[in-house]
């Protein structure tokens, strides 16, 4: 099967410097691999509205999700590049998360099952030398991963915090040049055994 991947940036600027290291990572990508590119501020979703219990959603009820859910079905590879935000994933990035929830009910999308076995990577620049202060971001794709019986690729970790400043981050422009030809392990949740 031919890679396709999705870049979803979900930071409150456009080019920011989470993006900047995501755009240095898919550089190095074999030619003919697939990229499409999308902005999720660019493509707002309304808040996620938990209807488990009231009906199934129908494909077409927000044209976001919609797109979105498009885009994440038909990609092999999916790169959520989410700066740190508060420890975690921006809020363009937690609200996609959660709209997994919906997915899951739509009717003919066998999202869970489409999704499984595809690779969940992360690319994130944060403001800290610690990069600890990542761990529930790197959390938070790992777990939703293992639940959707993904591969997860990890998260490449870059420092930045003024715009352009990641790109002084010569260990993390290092680490771009093989970030995505690794091979990535089927995502466990860290209690499994």
């Amino acid at each position: 099967m031919t890679r396709r991947f999705l870049f979803l940036t979900t930071g409150s600027r456009a080019d920011g410097n989470t993006e900047l290291l995501a755009r240095r990572a898919a550089e190095q990508l074999p030619e003919g691999v697939g990229q499409r590119w999308i902005h999720l501020a660019d493509h707002p979703l309304p808040d996620f509205e938990d209807v488990r219990h009231d009906g199934a959603r129908e494909r077409g009820e927000d044209p976001n999700a919609g797109l979105l859910l498009d885009a994440t079905l038909a990609a092999t590879d999916l790169v959520i590049a989410s700066p740190l935000y508060w420890y975690s994933l921006s809020a363009h990035a937690k609200r996609y998360l959660d709209h997994w929830s919906a997915w899951l009910r739509v009717p003919g999308a066998d999202f869970r099952a489409t999704m499984a076995g595809r690779t969940l990577w992360g690319v994130t620049a944060l403001a800290h030398e610690e990069t600890e202060v990542a761990e529930p971001l790197i959390g938070t794709l790992n777990n939703s991963a293992a639940y959707m019986r993904m591969r997860f690729g990890g998260v490449l970790l870059g420092n930045g915090s003024r715009p352009g400043d990641v790109l002084a981050d010569t260990d993390a422009l290092a680490r771009a040049k093989t970030f995505f030809a690794q091979d990535a392990p089927l995502a466990r949740f860290p209690y499994e055994k």
